[in-house]
């Protein structure tokens, strides 16, 4: 699944075990008009022991009756646990036994299990089973080690179709007038939480790759927008079946966008799901981003494929097994189709993403026990995807690339339609490669945390390496002794002569490796590829910075801004040094290194900065950047993509900063793009778009923009445009339009896959911040009646964009007394955050004023500084 409940105490909620299923039988008849179906289900299941009752997962249905061996039981239902038991009057013997059962449920709206999905027109019906929530569909052995077989049929409506995880097979008129009857072929052995049902009247591109029949689908008003995503499903299915010496192994793969679906995607055997923007695009208009969006999305879900799919990890606690690889393999994928798209450095922003997301306290481990509900759903965040990615592709880097696929290739042979589990794919590693790869990710798979590595030269070429765990918060009081003693086994790399790594494996505290011969500088995360922060003496640091633009990679590059920026969160470094590292970096080639660094610098801005200094650092903007954007050629159809990412990049950074020629020039192009957005460059278009947002009439808001970009949210036919008029609505700045926004999204109109975006846009800004807040706790019910369950923990997260001690105790006192399933951790992280924000801004404030006054954006240093007690 591509991404994007307070734990129900330690109760396991786990089958009791003694039955196997083997086989499901079952036909499904929705009715689209009352959102309500029937099932007729058969389960050929073997027993291991004679027993009376059998314990299946059941929510929300209803049971008409039960048999089994021409017996009929009685059902009891436990809601708490999701469960079904049958009681029989006989004790049923040791072996094959098959079960039939008839029941009915309801088509439900929250997108979940069998849900209903709406556009003007209709309704459609369709599925989303991860992790837990196929029990609402179907009476099933819920679990992802119980694989069977599935024979799908569904009744339908005489002029809709259907989709499911295979091949239709049959299509018969009946059993009543105005139905039809689409059986499909019989699956290989899978989990339930893979089986897909969809029901509506569904239009498809159709091509094929390797001799497997490929389509994309679509409500017919959009399915013309599938054709890049078909192209991009045909060479990745091809790549897929050379990469991992496997073929296909489903007799067709569908790929289906749905109106309303929480996820990005969904890798449903042979039938993946997905949201309407994580699978078509226009690509006349389309941004890069958006295309790398529909791309990382597709070559995602179809590793799971494989990773997931036809292998599956035993339990919830081993999630990285899919999520984590698929991760690691979508950028793989997606850059062998568009190699200039430069998929290298996506993959280190990801890195520096993960690095941070786990140097907080209130991280965990990627392996970590989850019985119930609630512990399960909260396994899909930032350790599983982004950690457990980075973490193989440092693995990667280590043992060379085509002995980890040799690897791969292995334990994937080993557990053919089967379950696997963390230490099955290390010690396929390990065999493979010769090398202690069962150590290593054993090390970080286990242990929460990141290392921080602290580099020492010696003279000679030798270098000392220290490790402790980082913080990115050093006077967090969580910090607990045994943290403070975690150890990983770590390889690190060294950029040789040639700019390639030379690796070596520190397995303590410390210890002192030798350079490269030749080596240009000390540089310890050659490729960008270590899950490590690095620490470096003032002497080495300031020789990587003046050559980082000649010896580093663009992603080398950016793994020094993170590093950098880490470092300064945790006290270990300044604002100053930071900003300093800014300017060096101003002038950068590539856009996605002056991308990460001017983040940062955002970030100090809205967490650090008083208002004078927020003017200040506007200042430096305008004078360091506007004569780097004034250089660049004027534009043309013949650009670079570097070239069109960097004038974007530039534009926005100026328009933000309020340079007025910008600003005038921006008003021009968005008129322009929203006249025609194929008269100007799509990145450009949309940033002239925020500028025009942002430098909005005050005393009006610019009502008439506003209004006209609800429209476009509402009737858009492509769903990037539709997506991206929405998401403008939270940048308006006037409170009267803040006040509109946040009750378009308590009034329901907005669909509950897209709601809590605009929440937590307004939320992140600091001109609406306490004012979303404060209409947010006066109209929780409203609000939270349009939140999905993983949203809600989102919305509950965002509130850490508060910086003071008063806010924190009413975020507590809030969610206290509110209650939000699955938002335990997020809770946990939005105080955490608060916590470091006044840390960091408590400690790094006077460091930014003395910057901003020696480099005379602020006249003296007597400027007063307004009180921060009260932002």
């Amino acid at each position: 699944m591509f991404i994007f409940l307070i734990a129900v105490g330690a109760m396991a909620q786990r089958l009791p075990g003694g039955v196997g299923p083997l086989h499901y039988a079952m036909t499904l008849t929705p009715d689209l008009k009352a959102a309500t179906f029937t099932g007729d289900e058969t389960i050929d299941v073997v027993l291991s022991k004679p027993t009376s009752t059998i314990t299946l997962n059941a929510a929300f249905i209803n049971f008409m009756f039960v048999t089994a061996n021409g017996e009929t039981a009685k059902v009891t239902l436990n809601p708490d646990k999701e469960q079904a038991t049958f009681s029989f009057p006989s004790t049923l013997t040791a072996g094959n036994v098959q079960l039939h059962i008839l029941y009915s449920g309801f088509l439900s709206s929250d997108l979940r299990g069998f849900y209903i999905s709406k556009t003007k027109k209709r309704n459609y019906a369709v599925t989303m089973f991860e992790p837990t929530d196929a029990r609402r569909a179907f009476p099933s052995f819920d679990e992802p080690a119980m694989k069977a077989r599935f024979d799908i049929s569904l009744v339908v409506d005489a002029g809709d179709t259907a989709i499911s995880n295979t091949n239709i097979v049959s299509d018969t008129a009946g059993p009543v007038a105005g139905k039809h009857t689409l059986r499909f072929a019989e699956t290989p052995r899978m989990s339930t939480y893979l089986v897909a049902l969809l029901v509506g009247d569904f239009k498809c591109l159709s091509g094929q790759s390797d001799g497997v029949p490929v389509r994309v689908c679509a409500t017919p008003d959009k399915v013309r927008l599938g054709a890049y995503a078909l192209d991009l499903a045909e060479h990745t299915l091809h790549y897929y079946d050379e990469y991992f010496g496997i073929k296909y192994p489903m007799p067709k793969l569908d790929m289906i966008s749905l109106p309303d679906f929480e996820a990005g995607a969904m890798e449903n055997f042979g039938a993946i799901t997905y949201r309407e923007t994580s699978l078509l695009l226009d690509e006349k208009t389309a941004t890069l981003a958006d295309k790398k969006n529909v791309t990382t999305s597709v070559t995602h879900e179809m590793a799971h494929q494989w990773f997931g799919d036809m292998v599956t990890m035993q339990w919830w606690d081993n999630l990285w097994l899919n999520e984590g690889f698929a991760t690691w393999m979508e950028t793989k994928a997606a850059a062998k189709w568009r190699p200039q798209w430069k998929f290298e450095v996506d993959e280190a922003e990801t890195l520096d993403e993960a690095l941070n997301f786990d140097a907080r306290p209130t991280t965990h481990p990627i392996r970590m026990p989850s019985e119930t509900r609630g512990e399960i759903n909260e396994q899909f965040d930032g350790i599983a995807y982004g950690k457990a990615g980075s973490v193989l592709a440092m693995v990667e880097q280590y043992v060379g690339p085509e002995k980890f696929r040799q690897g791969v290739q292995k334990y994937l042979n080993a557990h053919l339609y089967g379950n696997a589990t963390a230490e099955d794919f290390w010690n396929a590693q390990t065999a493979v490669s010769g090398k202690a790869v069962n150590k290593i990710i054993k090390s970080f798979v286990l242990q929460p945390g990141v290392p921080l590595l602290t580099f020492d030269e010696k003279g000679k070429g030798k270098v000392e390496v220290a490790q402790e765990r980082f913080y990115v918060a050093r006077k967090d009081t969580s910090t607990s002794p045994q943290a403070l003693q975690q150890k990983w086994i770590v390889p690190v790399c060294f950029l040789d002569t040639n700019k390639q790594p030379t690796c070596y494996l520190l397995k303590g505290e410390q210890k002192k490796f030798k350079l490269p011969p030749g080596a240009a500088m000390l540089y310890s995360n050659a490729g960008a590829r270590g899950y490590y922060r690095s620490n470096y003496s003032a002497g080495v640091y300031a020789k990587i910075v003046a050559n980082a633009e000649t010896q580093l990679t663009p992603a080398e590059r950016i793994g020094l801004i993170g590093d950098e920026w880490a470092l300064m969160r945790s006290g270990r470094s300044t604002a100053s040094n930071y900003m300093d590292l800014v300017n060096a970096l101003s002038h950068d080639p590539s856009p996605a290194v002056l991308r990460n660094a001017l983040i940062g610098e955002t970030v100090i801005s809205d967490r650090i900065a008083t208002d004078d200094e927020q003017d200040a650092l506007s200042a430096w903007e305008r004078e360091v950047f506007t004569p780097i954007y004034k250089s660049l050629p004027s534009a043309t159809t013949n650009d670079s993509q570097d070239v069109v990412e960097m004038r974007a990049e530039l534009f926005s950074l100026l328009g933000e900063a309020s340079e007025d020629t910008v600003v005038d020039e921006a008003r021009n192009i968005a008129e322009k793009y929203m006249a025609d957005p194929t008269s100007v460059e799509s990145s450009l278009g949309q940033a002239a778009m925020s500028i025009m947002i942002n430098n909005a009439d005050a005393s009006s808001g610019d009502v008439a923009l506003y209004d006209k970009l609800l429209k476009v949210s509402q009737t858009a036919s492509d769903p990037n445009v539709q997506s991206q008029a929405l998401l403008w609505l939270a940048e308006f700045k006037d409170p009267a339009l803040v006040e509109r926004t946040l009750e378009y999204v308590a009034s329901g109109k907005v669909r509950n896959q897209d709601s809590w975006y605009l929440l937590v846009a307004e939320m992140d800004s600091r001109d609406s911040r306490d004012q979303a807040w404060t209409y947010m706790t006066k109209h929780w019910d409203k609000i939270a009646a349009q939140l999905t369950e993983s949203s809600a923990a989102d919305v509950v997260e965002s509130a850490g964009g508060f910086c003071t001690e008063e806010k924190r105790t009413e975020v507590m006192d809030f969610f206290v007394e509110h209650k939000v399933n699955a938002a335990d951790r997020a809770m946990k992280s939005a105080v955490d955050n608060i916590t470091g924000c006044i840390l960091l801004r408590n400690t790094q404030e006077p460091s930014l004023h003395d910057w901003l006054v020696v480099h005379h954006y602020l006249a003296t240093a007597g400027v007063a500084a307004k009180s921060l007690s009260t932002q």
